[in-house]
């Protein structure tokens, strides 16, 4: 899918410092954040870092006004205009709904965003390349990676066949990771029990009303709202007994078997470039979206074992990183 689309490779320079002579900040730019909560925590605090390496100290060339809707599209909205109407210099939004929330509730203000999904297919932006509009951004893999990520649980328990996941179906990154988990599941010869929820308490009821051995394996889904839920997804389908593949890092760290995706942290740093420039005057419309290409495996072997899980020195050789 990936050879289809018309990506752009991040470059050395993204990471870089300020050059001497390159534009510094004239005043404190006021940057407003919209996000769901959970571990896109991990997002800001890259952008932060990000934008002090670029020059914008938080609490002295920059403040933030970041805004926590704790899985809830509604409260992203009520907040992105309240952003908009405060005169924000530019508002960060973190994650695909969120962004696509954040335009839909928005007018005036430049928009910066991370997607997990193809932001045209959202309709954030026109074309990579030429924005065309007030957004642009960093596109994460997260979505795209769904298929890779669901061969990698199979590999790692072999007898795995039942597997349960949910999402929001008014997600349009969620739909589509839907799609790409069932056409995949297919050819595993697996099933994925896609189970809808539109609410943080219709998730934590869905995912308690799973029993013990009615399936054998949780599978994240690219969806903000559940996202937001990283701690209680973990405890819970721990306390079940139930094998969990996300796509971030954070969740492994608290003590998810394994994920398969990109580092939130170097998302929100990538995306410094890009709130900088918007900050000292550039048009979202004409910088192009970025594309980062660096999924990690990241495995807790302290898990499995707790799970009764003997991972595969196959699958052991290709990890990332090893938790124990």
């Amino acid at each position: 899918m990936l050879t289809r689309r018309r990506f752009l490779t991040l470059s050395a320079s993204v990471l870089a410092v300020p050059r001497v002579g390159e534009a510094q900040p004239s005043r404190v730019y006021r940057v407003g954040v919209v996000f769901q909560g959970g571990s896109y925590a991990d997002v800001i605090a890259g952008l932060r870092e990000g934008l002090k390496e670029r020059g914008f100290e938080d609490g002295k060339q920059v403040v933030f006004l970041v805004r926590d809707a704790r899985g809830d599209l509604k409260a992203v909205e009520a907040s992105a205009r309240a952003l908009e109407a405060e005169k924000v210099d530019v508002v960060y939004a973190i994650a695909t709904s969120v962004a696509v929330a954040a335009k839909r509730a928005t007018t005036r203000v430049p928009i910066v965003f991370y997607a997990g999904t193809d932001p045209i297919s959202v309709g954030l932006v026109q074309s990579f390349r030429k924005p065309g509009g007030r957004l642009t951004g960093v596109h994460g893999q997260i979505t795209d990676l769904t298929p890779k990520r669901l061969q990698l649980l199979k590999e790692m328990i072999p007898r795995v066949r039942r597997i349960v996941t949910f999402y929001d179906p008014g997600n349009p990154a969620a739909q589509e990771g839907a799609k790409f988990a069932r056409a995949a599941a297919q050819q595993l010869k697996v099933e994925v029990i896609a189970r809808p929820v539109v609410s943080v308490d219709a998730l934590r009821e869905a995912l308690g009303a799973v029993r013990p051995g009615e399936m054998d394996a949780y599978f994240h889904m690219p969806d903000a709202m559940v996202t937001s839920q990283t701690d209680y997804l973990v405890e819970v389908t721990n306390a079940k007994r139930l094998p969990a593949m996300f796509n971030y890092k954070d969740a492994v760290l608290k003590g998810a078997l394994a994920s398969y995706g990109e580092s939130y942290f170097t998302l929100g740093r990538l995306s410094a470039k890009h709130v900088q420039q918007v900050l000292l005057g550039a048009d979202p419309a004409g910088l192009p979206v970025e594309q980062s290409d660096r999924p990690q495996f990241v495995l807790n072997l302290k898990t499995a074992k707790m799970l009764g899980l003997t991972i595969p020195p196959s699958v052991l050789t290709r990890a990332d990183q090893i938790l124990e």
